[in-house]
């Protein structure tokens, strides 16, 4: 994990919205700081499909991506 820092705007966002899978990709890496890589070997997921998680999911609350 790096040393970057969480934003007021990490903890604000809605997360209702999300799919649980989207929710916990979102979390893990937008809010506790994991890699796309790291959180995919810790859930057995591929790179790719945490990706369009991710991406999903900062399209749902406000982020770049969609």
């Amino acid at each position: 994990m790096t040393g970057a820092q969480t934003t007021l705007h990490h903890f604000e966002a809605d997360l209702s919205a999300l799919t649980p899978a989207e929710k916990d990709a979102y979390e893990a890496v937008e809010i506790e700081d994991y890699g796309v890589r790291e959180f995919a070997r810790k859930t057995g997921r591929r790179p790719g499909t945490v990706g369009n998680l991710l991406s999903r999911a900062r399209g749902k609350v406000g982020g770049e991506g969609s």
